[in-house]
């Protein structure tokens, strides 16, 4: 793993000013955030940094304004979440670089934490605009990234300043890092990873990746399909790219090569109509599926041979349903694979990471998210990260 500067190295920073890169790209309800787990996620950094006596300037941005001012995705809707997170005064800005920003730097005694506009307000933002970078790195003593969702972006604020000032990993992309590295970058062997969700098409980076790296390849969800069609399954009308099973037969070729097993379900859960509990739902052999029927979860036989793969296993990385978690019953071959691997993780013998949209989703359903070693929220840079891709942001630190 590539060495990158972490708060740690810091010296003296009483006065100085702090850029701090967050995510606050918060889900609004009603004028108020509905769920305020990436604040949560800085507040180390930030009250760190603050009781160090720095100045803090907050980079983030909100929304998608496409490089124009937006009253509706002013940073300042989120004032009031991040103030009651961090449990301190913010004091709000509506510039990014100028005298506006100069002056509030005057206001700010240390220790105090100012909130700068949206930065995707400015094209010079998307466009990582050197010019951009250079007028807000002007008010900035050093420069720190705690905002791993955005790090597979070369932006201005992501990319840029870590270029232009001494630059730092805050602590949770110090923990992000450190966990993806644990998982793929230098893990203990046997791997394992779960890849599920509804198309190949979307994972077909993530699953070539893999395949070179891990022992196990798990797949689920609608993906699995592909592959059992791939092997000559009738999938009945399950949903499935059958254009694309010559790409997973090439998959499972590559698998073979490098030593890789790959787990398909061989019992599935299979039923009529997409909805909650239908009359139609079986456990079949996936040989078994009717013309009519649709396989929708993986089957009790093949989770019990999946858990015990986990028992031989030291790592595993999670990305992805088993089946349609959603709506019952669907959801148990996801529920049931999430509770063995964090009972396996509690009990010491497994490290585990997990990351993308649905998959916190799931692993919550599960009740299962506390317990694995780490769960990433970062949903597209998660992604390109499994798909074995530099981050420009990560990159940028480790310059």
């Amino acid at each position: 793993m590539a060495k990158f500067k972490t708060l740690d190295d810091l010296g003296e920073v009483a006065g100085k000013v702090a850029l701090v890169r967050v995510d606050l790209n918060l889900p609004m309800q009603e004028g108020r955030a509905s769920d305020v787990t990436r604040v949560e996620a800085v507040r180390p950094t930030i009250l760190e940094l603050a009781d160090k006596g720095a100045k803090i300037l907050l980079l983030a941005h909100f929304g998608r304004p496409k490089g124009q001012r937006n009253s509706t995705m002013s940073t300042s809707y989120v004032q009031d979440d991040v103030e009651d997170v961090l449990g301190k005064e913010v004091m709000y800005i509506s510039e990014v670089s100028g005298p506006v920003v100069e002056q509030s730097i005057g206001i700010l005694r240390n220790g105090d934490i100012g909130l700068l506009e949206n930065v995707r307000f400015w094209p010079g933002e998307e466009a990582n605009d050197p010019e951009f970078a250079r007028a807000i790195a002007a008010h900035g003593d050093f420069y720190v990234n705690d905002a791993f969702s955005a790090a597979h972006r070369a932006h201005a604020s992501t990319e840029g300043l870590a270029r232009l000032l001494p630059a730092y990993a805050g602590r949770a992309m110090e923990a992000e890092l450190k966990a993806l590295d644990a998982a793929l970058g230098n893990p203990q062997a046997p791997v394992a990873a779960v890849v599920g969700g509804a198309k190949v098409s979307t994972k077909l980076d993530v699953l070539e990746n893999l395949v070179g790296k891990v022992q196990h390849l798990i797949i689920g969800g609608g993906m699995a399909n592909t592959f059992l069609a791939a092997r000559g399954v009738d999938v009945g009308k399950s949903l499935c790219e059958h254009d694309l099973t010559a790409t997973a037969n090439r998959i499972m070729d590559s698998a073979d090569h490098a030593g890789c097993t790959v787990h398909l379900p061989y019992d599935v859960v299979v039923a009529k109509e997409f909805a909650a509990n239908p009359p139609s739902v079986r456990i079949c052999n996936v040989h078994e599926v009717a013309a009519d029927e649709m396989i929708l979860d993986v089957g009790p036989q093949a989770v019990e041979a999946l858990a015990d793969v986990l028992k031989t296993c030291r790592t595993l990385v999670w990305n992805g349903p088993m089946g349609a978690f959603e709506i019952e019953p669907f959801d148990r071959a996801t529920v049931a694979l999430a509770k063995t691997a964090a009972a396996l993780t509690e009990g010491g013998s497994l490290i585990s990471v997990a990351g993308g949209g649905d998959t916190v989703a799931a692993l919550a359903h599960a009740g299962a998210k506390d317990d694995f070693t780490f769960v990433s929220t970062a949903g597209g840079a998660f992604l390109e990260w499994m798909e074995g891709k530099q981050l420009p942001g990560v990159a940028a630190l480790t310059a």
